[in-house]
């Protein structure tokens, strides 16, 4: 996310904020941090932009030396600050408090109490005293300094380092330089940004992805503390770098400079713009950002004319920033660039969309993990059988990788082509079982496979390792599936045992993966029972005689993952159950001999008539002459013939031959040939599937409905 021009988005403003207006400074004097600007308030991401208070201890006196540690200063140490400037500014001037005793509340400008110790202040001392350009000079003082300057570094590093995207980089590099090291600082990244070996794209485009700046305000005429500038000074949005240009020679030669060199001075304006007024002095520097193999932006650190000017090793310090920042984006950019591909590998290895076979309604969803682990291998899938039938199938490819999505896709294609084979639930885990044994060593996976019949209203479940599944009923009972468990794919040398059970009209059936249940916060049964009372306590929303919405459903099954809940990635697939009535289903057998073809024709013209579904009759009779014939042709047992109307009426015409009908273009002289092609050209769709036992024709036709 591009944020700019503003500082600490989000934030409320100090002046409104009064309670913390005298926030002590403890912090950033117990980490020996330069305060010659007020810390910054904020909660604990946005404290002082070291964020460095908890990981540098309180400087103390050396042994020795005379003082009672622990004892306040007098109100007049307010202005020693000598140890607390910005590094590069010199120290304050002052009586020196003893060497021995640590800055009291007052020196850090967070103490209790009025007058000269109040916070306000001692906040002004410290603020003014900094200012002073000349104090500190002595051996002492630039020892100090040193030591103030190294511990900056340490603590700015360990913020940048904590950032794990681009925009946690960028922010944590400007939260730790401002205010402390700089008064404005302006980032700027290459547009688009290389991913690793990548050639860069020309023109070599600078765009200003943050800027932060904050300023001195004074509240109620008794304190001056940090606000987020309102009216940042302009600076370009865009910039192109021209070959051979001021810029692109700062650029090249990869270290910080001053802003006051001429080519500075030159590069600065053409990156920063004309509108934007440069600083007169050592206030500017600017520092380029160089990623392992080449410049991906750069950086400008500016001062304020009222504050102390940069010092010749601050250019030292700012090349640190810049080196850490530099390399964090990269990383960055390279983790974004691999958990994109993988997260795009998976996505499209689910499906876009599912079907609406008749008799179902189905609905689906999926979740990636957290963001540190976003790539699984879980996936969902509902397939088409012959008979009006379809198969649910969801699956967990152990793991959390690319890997994992890799393995997840062939497994899915695998489930998919043995489904196409009408095989039994049981014998599909069977063959999935051996293909992952067949990929490689230590290969698991989970599943469940289910094929439900709208016809017979009955679901027929295999499972393997899986959580079980949970059928919700139409009056609002929802209860866990006695499912066999099995043991998980890729194990081998088990057997798979299935299941069949009633599915009856109005219940839902709901599969999903175990990041939906399991969590570090609660174990797998633990998280089934909750799903299932949730699923209960959502049916009786509607009342006992209508099923809730599906897709709401859905949603509200993932409303009760909470903040700890998302470890794993979340597949997710419900089926409401409609079926087919029995007074929408015609069955007959037919023998396999030359009348067949007619007597076929008088049972669909009854059936038709019994449906008032007359005006289709000459094309139904057509083409079931067609495909029964073609059938008769080649079975050497009965030939089954069923009608189903739903809200199109299907014809199915099975036999006992392995061998598929293909459509051919007949030539003028031949006799046959044309049948289906006569189905092709009158029917909405047709088809034909092989099974165990044999193979189905089947075809469409619309219904005035």
């Amino acid at each position: 996310m591009t944020e700019h021009p503003t500082s600490h988005e989000g934030r409320q403003p100090l002046a409104a904020r009064p309670q913390e207006r005298a926030r002590p400074r403890q912090e950033a004097a117990a980490a020996g941090l330069p305060s010659d600007v007020p810390a910054q308030p904020g909660g604990p991401a946005d404290r002082t932009a070291t964020a460095a208070g908890t990981d540098t201890p309180a400087a103390t006196g050396a042994p020795g030396t005379p003082g009672t540690p622990g004892t306040p200063a007098t109100a007049g140490t307010a202005g020693t600050a000598g140890a607390s400037a910005a590094p590069g500014a010199p120290a304050s001037s002052g009586p020196p408090a003893s060497p021995g005793s640590p800055a009291s509340p007052a020196e850090a400008g967070g103490g209790p109490g009025g007058g000269a110790g109040s916070p306000g202040a001692a906040g002004i001392a410290v603020a003014v005293s900094a200012q002073s350009p000349g104090a500190g000079r002595g051996p002492e003082g630039a020892a100090r300094r040193e030591g103030e300057r190294l511990r900056f570094v340490g603590a700015a590093t360990r913020r940048i380092a904590r950032g794990l995207d681009l925009d946690e980089i960028v922010l944590g590099l400007c939260r730790a330089t401002v205010p402390t090291f700089s008064d404005e600082i302006l980032v700027y990244l290459r547009d688009p940004l290389p991913v690793g070996d990548e050639r860069p794209v020309a023109p070599f485009v600078l765009r200003l992805r943050r800027t932060d700046r904050l300023r001195l305000s004074e509240l109620e005429g008794e304190e001056l503390v940090l606000v987020p500038d309102p009216d940042p000074t302009p600076a370009a949005e865009l910039c192109e770098v021209r070959s051979g240009g001021a810029l692109a020679e700062v650029l090249r030669g990869v270290r910080p400079v001053f802003g006051d060199s001429a080519a500075a001075k030159t590069a600065l304006a053409e990156l920063l713009g004309p509108e934007h007024p440069l600083p007169g002095g050592l206030r500017a520097v600017l520092a380029p950002l160089r990623g392992r193999r080449r410049v991906i932006g750069a950086a400008v650190f500016l001062r304020r004319p009222e504050r102390a000017g940069f010092e010749p090793n601050d250019l030292l310090v700012a090349a640190q920033l810049a080196t850490h920042t530099a390399l964090g984006i990269d990383k960055a950019v390279l983790y974004g660039r691999e958990a994109y591909i993988a997260d795009e590998l998976q996505r499209t290895m689910l499906p876009d969309s599912l079907p609406q076979p008749t008799g179902v309604r189905l609905a689906s969803r999926y979740l990636p993990a957290a963001e540190t682990a976003r790539v699984g291998g879980d996936w969902y899938d509902a397939i088409p059988l012959p008979g009006s039938r379809v198969a649910l199938v969801v699956g967990d490819v152990m793991g959390h990788s690319m890997t994992s999505a890799a393995i997840m896709g062939q497994l899915r294609t695998t489930a998919q082509t043995l489904a196409g084979l009408d095989l039994p639930p049981q014998e599909v885990l069977h063959h999935l079982d051996e293909q992952a044994q067949r990929l490689g060593e230590n290969r698991m996976a989970t599943c469940m496979y289910a094929v439900y019949d709208p016809v017979s209203h009955r679901i027929t479940v295999a499972n393997a390792g899986h959580p079980p599944p949970i059928l919700l009923h139409l009056g609002g009972r929802a209860e866990v599936l006695r499912v066999p468990p099995g043991a998980p794919i890729g194990v081998g040398g088990v057997d798979f045992e299935a299941v069949e059970l009633d599915a009856p009209a109005g219940a839902t059936l709901l599969l999903y993966t175990d990041g939906l249940v399991e969590s570090r916060l609660r174990d797998v049964w633990t998280g089934i029972e909750q799903l299932r009372e949730r699923l209960a306590a959502t049916a009786q929303l509607t009342g006992p005689d209508h099923s809730p919405p599906l897709e709401a459903l859905c949603d509200d099954v993932l409303d009760m993952l909470g903040p700890g809940d998302r470890d794993d990635d979340i597949a997710l697939l419900a089926a409401r159950f409609e079926g087919i009535a029995p007074s929408d289903v015609a069955y007959w057998f037919l023998e396999p001999e030359d009348a067949a073809p007619g007597r076929a024709r008088r049972l669909a013209r009854r059936a038709l008539a019994r449906w008032d579904l007359e005006e289709l009759t000459d094309s139904v009779e057509l083409l079931i002459s067609e495909v029964v014939t073609n059938a008769v042709r080649y079975a050497e047992r009965p030939v089954t013939l069923r009608l189903l109307r739903t809200d199109v009426l299907r014809c199915e015409v099975g036999d006992d031959s392995p061998q598929l009908p293909r459509q051919r273009r007949a030539r003028d002289t031949d006799e046959g040939g044309r049948g289906l092609f006569l189905v092709n050209r009158l029917a909405r769709r047709w088809g034909a599937t092989r099974l165990s036992g044999g193979k189905v024709v089947w075809f469409e036709l619309a219904t005035r409905g």
